[in-house]
């Protein structure tokens, strides 16, 4: 059985080349080429469905009538998979990846994350002050953002997520841009962060939740507002991955998700 995992990783990698080397020319021009990056973007989309359709691999998308194609979102979402990006990059909406800096470093991948993105090296303040000044940027020239508000691939033990960060809620109170939840139910298991590298084979699965208003709210509001999207992603892992809560031990261990125990073990 793993040599069969290892002969289908093997594959995927090659897919996630060659597809990727088969754009490239495509990406360069609106890279190259002022006012064609959004174009670039779009190209993002293609290239993730070209890599799923290869891997035989199907994604899933629920409630994504929440996600309306002619508004302007930031949406946040569970990190656990490098599958996470693809993933999200298949959503109709034109949206900027919020990264971390190594993307941008790697051979040709990069130049195109970097340039058509946003990258981010978390430990450094500036690097994240410029990343919050880069997002707004993004906004005001009328993209989604897409944030993953652990701050990256940080969870111990997938489902339960790490703690977020505030960034997303302050700059969605801000500039008065509405906030969606989005749970990726299963990505954990299809490409595990164990180092492996080691695909299991298991169709996607997207859950948008319902967008939140952030009208008329004041920054101090962001908090609450972190909270109530932790608690809705957090919730729906659990519900999806019933099999990997033990006895609600993980969960008990996050006062603000006490609430979630009582909710399984009913």
């Amino acid at each position: 059985m793993k040599i069969l995992r290892r002969i289908y990783s093997i594959y995927g990698l090659g897919v996630f080349i060659i597809t990727f080397l088969l754009l490239l020319p495509f990406f360069v021009l609106t890279i190259e080429i002022p006012g064609l990056k959004k174009y670039g973007r779009m190209l993002n989309r293609v290239w993730a469905k070209l890599f799923f359709v290869m891997l035989f691999i199907k994604v899933k998308y629920e409630n994504k009538h929440h996600l309306k194609f002619s508004k302007q979102y930031i949406i946040v979402a569970n990190h656990f998979s490098y599958l996470d990006i693809p993933a999200l990059g298949l959503i109709p909406n034109d949206a900027i990846f919020i990264g971390k800096s190594s993307l941008g470093k790697l051979p040709i991948f990069g130049y195109m994350f970097r340039n058509l993105h946003i990258a981010v090296n978390r430990s450094s303040l500036r690097s994240r002050g410029e990343t919050i000044t880069k997002t707004k940027e993004a906004l005001d020239k009328g993209s989604s953002v897409v944030i993953f508000p652990e701050g990256g691939i940080i969870a111990q033990n997938p489902p339960q997520m790490g703690r977020f960060k505030d960034g997303a809620f302050k700059v969605a109170i801000e500039k008065q841009i509405p906030i969606i939840p989005v749970t990726l139910s299963y990505n954990h298991l299809i490409l595990p962060d164990d180092g492996k590298l080691l695909l299991n084979y298991k169709n996607i699965k997207v859950v948008f939740h319902p967008p939140i208003s952030v009208e008329g709210l004041d920054v101090k509001a962001a908090g609450e507002l972190k909270e109530r999207c932790y608690q809705t992603i957090q919730e729906q892992l659990w519900k999806d991955n019933p099999e990997l809560v033990v006895s609600g031990q993980t969960v008990a261990e996050n006062n603000n998700l006490q609430n979630l125990i009582i909710h399984e073990n009913r």
